[in-house]
């Protein structure tokens, strides 16, 4: 009996070994789990967020966010998202002005195909950090993976390092996810399945 269940605890922790490094149970939060979740966030500005088909989901409005509650100063994200390719949308991270949400304000990984300026687009880091290589998210669901140490920030997009920054000057803020439009015409769907962080 006692080999058995030294076999099965063996079994167990080789198991655990192999699961993802942001599985629950490894100093991860998950603050959005499919249509679960909006209570972690405060609406801003004008969009229909909504929970909807497995995800929370936003496609019409002036322009908007869902704010974290909470404040945060390095940490580690994992964001699955689904964006429309004519979607202008956001993780805006370390927010140091609450009441003014903008990309300056804020440190933001892009989700914007379309960007009249393709070189802060999907993948950059709003007048921070330029794209290193041309990636498109639109019309698939695409995995973020955006860390923050100091006063450096690194984005990378469905496994592949598209941007980072040294210039990180906010130590600590709320992140948001952004539904916003295009210049001249509204903006696609954006819909979140799943959020995760990990504060360090």
């Amino acid at each position: 009996m006692k080999t058995l269940l030294t076999t099965a605890a063996a079994l167990v922790v080789a198991g655990c070994s192999s699961m993802p490094s942001w599985m629950p149970g490894s100093g991860w939060t998950t603050l959005i789990d499919g249509e679960k979740g909006m209570e972690n966030f405060v609406p801003v500005g004008d969009a229909n967020w909504r929970a909807e088909q497995g995800a929370i989901v936003a496609d019409k409005g002036k322009g908007g966010f869902l704010m974290t509650k909470n404040s945060y100063g390095d940490y580690d994200l994992r964001i699955e998202f689904w964006a429309d390719p004519t979607a202008n949308s956001g993780i805006y991270n370390r927010c140091s002005d609450t009441n003014n949400l903008t990309d300056k304000t804020c440190y933001e990984a892009n989700i914007f195909d379309q960007r009249p300026d393709p070189s802060f687009g999907t993948g950059g880091i709003v007048h921070h950090g330029k794209v290193m290589q041309p990636v498109m998210a639109g019309g698939k669901w695409n995995v973020y993976e955006i860390s923050l140490r100091g006063s450096k920030m690194t984005v990378v997009l469905n496994g592949t390092k598209t941007a980072e920054t040294d210039q990180v000057a906010s130590p600590k803020g709320p992140f948001a996810l952004q539904f916003g439009n295009q210049p001249k015409s509204p903006g696609g769907p954006i819909k979140f399945r799943k959020v995760q962080i990990k504060p360090l």
